[in-house]
């Protein structure tokens, strides 16, 4: 009888505020934050280098493209149209492409493509750093699955260009 009687004085606020006070419980158990610790703590998420291409992108000073890309140290990654978050700019590769030309007497002379300065071409693989899953069927970065071939954007301050992942390894 205690125990029913106890149940009729609870009011519908006090009753609201109970639900309320678990619903925030239930936030901060399932956070994300809360499970990236955790899955940092295990081992489960580890730093992974990434190496993306961005081909044939105009740009009217690519080398200043670069310098302030470089200056900025960071830049946001998303795959397949999700945004995957933010990761380090370790460094910015020249991958311009080379002309050859076999002289008369045999020697082989090479060149850079001309095209760079004139059409402002940028050609350049952007090395990436960042904390990724590691499972049993690859790396996971922000619930999708980093694999070489997929597109991806990047994008800072002053840019968004598309690119292609030519490389994935684990640190």
């Amino acid at each position: 009888m205690a125990f029913s009687e106890r149940l009729r004085s609870i009011s519908v606020i006090d009753a609201a505020a109970a639900i309320v006070a678990l619903v925030a419980v239930g936030g901060v158990l399932w956070s994300p934050k809360l499970s990236n610790t955790v899955a940092r703590a295990t081992g489960a998420i580890k730093p992974v280098e990434v190496t993306v291409d961005v081909r044939n992108t105009s740009a009217a000073d690519p080398d200043q493209f670069i310098a302030e890309a470089l200056q900025s140290g960071r830049t946001s990654l998303v795959i397949r149209n999700q945004p995957a978050g933010s990761v380090q700019l370790i460094r910015v590769d020249d991958i311009r492409r080379q002309l050859a030309s076999v002289l008369p007497d045999g020697s082989v002379v090479m060149a850079d493509d001309p095209n760079r300065e004139i059409q402002g071409m940028l050609d350049a693989r952007f090395v990436l750093q960042g904390d990724a899953t590691v499972t049993s069927s690859g790396v996971v970065m922000a619930g999708t699955k980093l694999k070489v071939g997929i597109p991806v954007e990047l994008e800072g301050r002053f840019y968004r260009v598309n690119g292609i992942v030519s490389g994935v390894s684990l640190q």
